[in-house]
């Protein structure tokens, strides 16, 4: 039988609950086998970040996924050095791991775009694309993104079912440089890692 396992990729800095219900949510309505959550470790479209180093940001993401045994690690995209693309990623996976159906998940912003990804028709044949939708994108939009995904890349593109939290990490980091809480939109674990070693230039827990 067949493994399928699901790939929640992104900075993660930080990491925080939407990345987390996102994934879990991908878990249930596909039976996912397990979810790899996948820091990048110099994303191509922010070669220019201000935020955690990438050994704080990989800490936060474990803390975050420890009390959950369907989600993983991955440190596949953890390259210092150089830029890693997706389809590199699910090109080596698909080939250590023949017998496994990729799911990847992505958010509805990154299927817009997914024509400016590097080979998207590569990435299609490699993986199940999961879409999730999000607040402020209606059905008829979302409906034509994945269709034009579908038709352009014959790609398999599923959409995923799931609560939609307005929250982004670049919010976060600015919360906390401005002193205001972030209690309930990260897990306790990594809210304490933050204040605890001064992540985001912040000393005190709020």
């Amino acid at each position: 039988m067949r493994r399928k396992i699901g790939i929640m990729g992104g900075t993660f800095d930080p990491i925080h609950i939407g990345h987390l219900i996102l994934g879990e949510s991908a878990y249930m309505q596909f039976g996912l086998d397990k979810v790899l959550f996948m820091p990048s470790g110099n994303p191509p479209h922010k070669q220019k970040r201000d935020g955690a180093a990438n050994e704080q940001r990989v800490e936060m993401v474990k803390r975050a996924i420890q009390d959950n045994s369907h989600f993983e690690l991955s440190l596949e995209e953890m390259h210092p050095d150089g830029y890693t693309y997706t389809k590199e990623t699910l090109s080596r996976l698909t080939k250590e791991h023949p017998d496994t159906d990729y799911y990847f998940i992505m958010g509805a912003d990154s299927l817009l775009e997914f024509d400016t990804w590097k080979c998207p028709e590569e990435i299609a044949k490699l993986c199940i694309i999961v879409a999730a939708v999000r607040d402020g994108l209606n059905t008829e939009e979302m409906d034509h993104a994945i269709r034009h995904v579908r038709e352009r890349y014959g790609a398999d593109v599923r959409k995923l079912t799931s609560p939609n939290l307005d929250i982004s990490s670049h919010m976060i980091r600015k919360w906390v440089r401005e002193g205001q809480s972030i209690r309930y939109y990260v897990p306790e674990a990594v809210r304490n890692y933050i204040y605890g070693n001064g992540v985001y230039s912040c000393s005190t827990i709020s």
